[in-house]
């Protein structure tokens, strides 16, 4: 049996998805409904055609959705949020107009359509996000211990914050009870983030000897200021190069989840 192809917009949410599908000719073809979402995955396979094509926002389950959705359907796009935002003329907005909303611009083939990136770009961008995560977590304990150096006006050793050293120099310095437990445990959170900041960076070495980044990566570490965190990050937010038409294009790229700007450590 042949099915007409529907335009079927997607309002995905924590616990439900929204949705709605219009024809060829605007016309409502799948009133707007609410799923929720433990039943959705069993929605789509019972409910979608190969005829369909389906839009989505962006967000952080995009990917999770996408791979569900793309052996099913004819397409599936998933639209920049911002983008979508500034195309929308709604004053008020709801589930149902917007699901709605996302339907009409993909029949009228107005989605601003995001790149969707492979698996290895995708797992590549989480551990990156992961580190940065780390990265930030160390220099908030960092930022707390200097501000007691300050109240107190004392001179740590030269040593790094995290290794025994300090750990013994803490210990013997006079403070009050509450402050001195603050200090351990700002001094062990620097301890755990060194251990999984290098946990994290093994991984990211091993995955730059496989493919797809290995080609890329012998050429990038020749750079001058390019080591394997800088690398791997640029990789990561770039994914396939040959995207991009030109190289303006490629300098005036932002992803969503992805940022070319690392941490600044090595």
């Amino acid at each position: 049996m042949e099915h007409l192809p529907r335009f079927v917009g997607l309002d995905v949410h924590k616990h439900y998805v929204m949705v709605a599908a219009l024809d060829a000719t605007q016309h409502l073809v799948l009133t707007p409904r609410k799923i929720p979402m433990e039943r959705f995955a069993e929605w789509a396979r019972t409910q979608l055609t190969t005829a369909d094509q389906v839009v989505r926002e962006a967000t952080t389950n995009a990917w999770e959705l996408y791979d569900l959705l793309a052996p099913l359907v004819a397409h599936v796009k998933v639209a920049h949020p911002l983008l979508i935002k500034l195309i929308s003329s709604a004053r008020v907005k709801t589930d149902t107009r917007d699901t709605l909303h996302l339907a009409r611009l993909l029949q009228a083939g107005l989605i601003p359509e995001v790149w969707v990136p492979p698996q290895p770009v995708r797992e590549l961008r989480l551990l990156i996000a992961h580190r940065q995560r780390l990265v930030r977590q160390r220099v908030q304990a960092c930022n707390r211990l200097q501000s007691v150096l300050h109240a107190h006006n004392l001179v740590p050793p030269t040593a790094k914050p995290a290794s025994q050293e300090w750990q013994a120099w803490w210990e013997s310095l006079e403070m009050p009870a509450v402050e001195r437990l603050r200090v351990q445990h700002d001094a062990a959170i620097l301890q755990q983030m060194d251990t999984l900041l290098e946990a994290v960076e093994k991984a990211l070495y091993r995955l730059s000897g496989q493919s797809p980044w290995a080609a890329d990566m012998t050429f990038l570490m020749q750079l001058p200021g390019f080591g394997l965190v800088n690398s791997m990050t640029l990789l990561a937010a770039i994914g396939d190069i040959s995207r991009f038409a030109t190289a303006s294009k490629l300098v005036g790229y932002r992803g969503l989840g992805a940022s070319v700007h690392a941490s600044g450590q090595t």
